[in-house]
């Protein structure tokens, strides 16, 4: 730390191999990201580590095991999405504005979207690495939606008929097929369009 002229002290950001540490993870997960997004068993850690100009085991110093990174990659992949979507917002259209900023935000990066795609379809075998992250991700974004439509009909803005239970699950049968769709056919779809107006659809006065 450092003291200024009004004797305040501040903390000095990150310095020498700190820093050369964090920015390599950071080079190290993006490449990650591109490598896994072909599939998990197919992306080497030799293709990552060529991708960031470093040897195996280089980038084993930063991250002991293929499963671990991946772990890492869609832990920061998570860190993105809560930073546009409040999943605990008191108003549940505040929410659903998030869906769609995010989804509007996942056209401008495909390699994560067939991140998820592919991941998760490979994910469904119990055997592999991130099947119980994917498992756990679907019960919890369910009970969040759960949550979050449950709010919109003690509002009385959520359609007649339609049980928060089930909005949530067509929401995220709804955002995964759009992904898929996209993923196909850029021209097809517009995510963050067709998104919105599925939740117009559902919402008395739309989001």
């Amino acid at each position: 730390m450092t003291e200024t002229a009004t004797g305040v002290r501040k903390r000095r950001g990150p310095r020498g191999e700190y820093a050369k540490s964090s920015a390599t993870r950071e080079a190290i997960l993006d490449a990650a990201l591109e490598v896994f997004a072909s599939g998990y068993n197919s992306g080497s850690l030799r293709d990552i580590a060529t991708r960031v100009g470093m040897s195996e085991a280089g980038l084993l110093h930063h991250f002991k095991s293929k499963s671990v990174l991946l772990q890492a990659v869609l832990d920061l992949r998570d860190e993105r999405a809560r930073q546009l979507v409040d999943m605990e917002a008191e108003d549940g259209a505040e929410t659903l504005r998030g869906l769609v900023a995010l989804a509007r935000y996942n056209a401008s990066v495909p390699g994560v979207v067939e991140l998820y795609c592919t991941l998760s379809a490979e994910s469904t075998a119990p055997e592999h690495p991130a099947h119980e992250y994917f498992k756990h991700r679907y019960e919890n974004v369910r009970a969040s939606l759960d949550r979050t439509f449950g709010l919109l009909i003690a509002d009385g803005r959520l359609l007649p008929g339609v049980s928060a239970e089930r909005a949530a699950v067509t929401t995220i049968a709804m955002m995964d097929g759009l992904q898929v769709q996209w993923l196909l056919d850029r021209n097809v779809v517009d995510m963050g369009d067709a998104l919105n107006e599925f939740f117009d659809g559902l919402i008395v006065g739309g989001i």
